[in-house]
C-alpha cells in the first residue's frame, strides 16, 4: 500500500502540522499520530523516506528522522529492511470505503479547519464574508407574515417551499432559461445539490470530466462515489471546446462538471460561444452537462453575463444547473437548488428525501423573500469586491512584486502563479508563518497547476495586510533556504 509515495500528498493530508509550538520533529511526530488515529493513514502504509518527506515539509531531514523515531518508540510506525516505514497498529475499527475517500479528500483540510483553527492562524482556504444585513428583516417579515401558515404545515417539504421553488424558477427564466416551479429541486446548498446530482448520474468506476485547475470539492464528491477524473484545459475563455471534444472522443464519459460563470478557482468567465459549444458538443455524445453557478453573484465588475449553459442546450440535451444564495448572502443560510428536466427532479427528489426529508422551511422562507432582491445584493457586493480586489493586488505588487496573475472576470480569489516554486512547498513555510492558503495541487492531483495557488481577496483591509505580510515573509524565507 503505497498511497502516501508522493510526499506532497503525505504534506497535504497533515494540514497545518508544522504551526504550532515547540520543536519542529515533536509537532511533526504528533500530527502523524493523530492521522493514524483519525483514520487518514491507515495499517500498512507507506510513508515517505525521511530525505522525500523532509523537501515536501521544507524542514531538515534530521527533523523527519527525529519525528520517526519518536513514532517507533511510541509503536505508531515499524521500519523493515528493504519495506521502509509504515504505519504499525491498525485501527480498532477502519471506517466505510466511502468515508475514507472523503478524508483523504482535497478539501478535508479544510472541513477540519472549520472545527478546530490554531489561534492566531490566518486561514486563506474559504472566502467568507458576514452575512448581509438585509436577511435580519427577511427573518422578521418571515416570523410576522409567514410563520403562522408555516407552522399549519406538515413540515416536510423534500422538494422544496412552493414559493421558494417558484421564485427560483423565476431567477431561471429571467436569466433565459425558461423554468416552472416543477423543475426546481431545493437542496441544502450547492454542496448538497452536488451531492445529489453525482448520486444520480455518477456509477463506480464512471468517468468525469471536469475543468482543469477545478473545485476541490467536486473531486471530493465524485471520487467519494468511486469515479475517475479526467481534467479538460481551458483559457481566458473557459474551456477549451477542442480539448473537449478529444476528452468526449477518447473517454466515456457519465457527465461533465463546469463552473462558467466566474470560475472557480481561476475567477474565469465562460463566453457565450463557448458555453453553446458546451452545450453542443456534450449533446452530441449523450453527456450530461452539471453548471454550477454558484458564483454568479460574485461580480468584481460590473457588466453583462452570458446565459446559462442550459439556454443553449439543443432538443434532448441534458443540463442540470446548480444554483446558491450563499456567495450573495452568507454562508450561513444553506439554501441552494438544481434546476433540471421534471424527470431529473423527480429522481433528484426521493434522493433529496432519502437524505434529510428536506430543507429546512424557515431558511427556505427567508430566501424566498430575498431571492427577488437578488440583482440589488449583487450590485452592492460587486461594489465592495472592487475596492478589496484593488487593495490585495496593490499588497502583493509591494510585497510580492514577482508572483503573476490575470485579473478576475469575478469570484473572490486570485488564481497566482509562483515564480518557480512549488506552491504545496510555499503553504507548509506559509503555515509557520500563520497564514493558510491552498496550493494548485488541490485543484488539480495531476501536478498541473503545482506552481499556483488560490488566494482570496475579498478579507477586510487590516486582515489582509497581515496576510500578505506573513506570505512574504514565508516566500522570502523559502527563496532563502532554497539558494542555500
Amino acid at each position: 500500500m503505497d498511497r502516501f509515495r508522493d510526499p506532497g500528498e503525505l504534506a497535504r493530508v497533515l494540514g497545518d502540522a508544522m504551526s504550532g509550538t515547540g520543536g519542529l520533529y515533536r509537532q511533526l511526530a504528533a500530527a502523524l499520530s493523530s492521522a493514524v488515529g483519525d483514520g487518514l493513514l491507515l495499517a500498512g502504509d507507506r510513508l515517505p523516506s525521511e530525505r522525500d518527506l523532509a523537501a515536501a515539509l521544507h524542514v531538515s531531514r534530521a527533523t523527519v528522522v527525529a519525528a520517526y523515531d519518536e513514532l517507533r518508540g511510541r509503536g505508531v510506525v515499524e521500519s523493515r529492511q528493504g519495506s521502509g516505514t509504515r504505519v504499525a497498529a491498525p485501527a480498532d475499527r477502519e471506517p466505510a470505503a466511502v468515508t475514507r475517500r472523503l478524508q483523504r479528500g482535497l478539501s478535508a483540510a479544510a472541513v477540519r479547519r472549520f472545527d478546530r483553527a490554531p489561534d492566531g492562524l490566518i486561514t486563506m482556504r474559504y472566502a467568507l464574508e458576514p452575512g448581509d444585513a438585509r436577511i435580519a428583516s427577511a427573518i422578521a417579515d418571515v416570523v410576522e407574515e409567514d410563520l403562522p401558515a408555516l407552522l399549519d404545515d406538515v413540515g416536510y417539504a423534500p422538494r422544496g417551499l412552493p414559493a421558494l421553488r417558484q421564485a427560483v424558477a423565476d431567477h431561471h427564466t429571467a436569466l433565459g432559461v425558461t423554468t416552472s416551479p416543477d423543475e426546481v429541486l431545493v437542496t441544502t446548498g450547492t454542496q448538497q445539490a452536488v451531492a445529489l446530482v453525482s448520486q444520480l448520474l455518477v456509477e463506480r468506476g464512471a468517468t468525469v470530466a471536469v475543468e482543469s485547475p477545478s473545485w476541490p470539492g467536486c473531486f471530493d464528491t465524485f471520487s467519494a462515489l468511486g469515479a475517475r477524473l479526467v481534467g479538460v484545459p481551458m483559457d481566458d475563455d473557459g474551456l477549451r471546446g477542442d480539448a473537449l471534444r478529444e476528452v468526449l472522443a477518447a473517454h466515456r464519459v457519465a457527465a461533465l462538471f463546469v463552473m462558467p460563470t466566474f470560475h472557480n478557482p481561476t475567477g474565469t468567465l465562460m463566453s457565450a460561444v463557448r458555453r453553446r459549444d458546451v452545450a453542443r458538443l456534450a449533446a452530441e455524445h449523450g453527456v450530461p452537462v452539471v453548471e454550477d453557478l454558484a458564483y454568479s453573484t460574485a461580480l468584481t465588475h460590473p457588466g453583462p453575463v452570458p446565459p446559462p449553459i442550459a439556454a443553449s442546450a439543443p432538443p434532448g440535451a441534458r443540463v442540470l444547473s446548480l444554483g446558491s444564495l450563499s456567495k450573495a448572502l452568507w454562508a450561513g443560510l444553506r439554501v441552494g437548488w438544481v434546476r433540471a428536466s421534471t424527470g431529473d427532479i423527480e429522481q433528484l427528489g426521493y434522493l433529496k428525501a432519502n437524505a434529510d426529508m428536506g430543507t429546512p422551511l424557515l431558511d427556505q422562507a427567508v430566501a424566498a423573500r430575498m431571492l427577488p432582491q437578488l440583482a440589488a445584493l449583487t450590485a452592492d457586493r460587486t461594489a465592495v469586491a472592487l475596492e478589496r480586489l484593488e487593495h490585495a493586488t496593490a499588497l502583493l505588487r509591494t510585497h510580492l512584486p514577482d508572483w503573476a496573475w490575470r485579473v478576475p472576470d469575478g469570484g473572490t480569489a486570485l488564481w497566482i502563479r509562483l515564480p518557480g516554486y512549488d506552491a504545496s512547498v510555499l503553504a507548509q513555510v506559509a503555515l509557520r508563518h500563520g497564514v493558510e492558503v491552498t496550493p494548485g495541487r488541490e485543484t488539480d492531483p495531476t501536478g498541473a497547476w503545482d506552481d499556483h495557488l488560490r488566494l482570496p481577496f475579498t478579507f477586510e483591509p487590516a486582515l489582509m495586510t497581515e496576510a500578505v505580510r506573513r506570505l512574504a515573509a514565508a516566500a522570502d524565507e523559502l527563496t532563502r533556504r532554497s539558494g542555500s
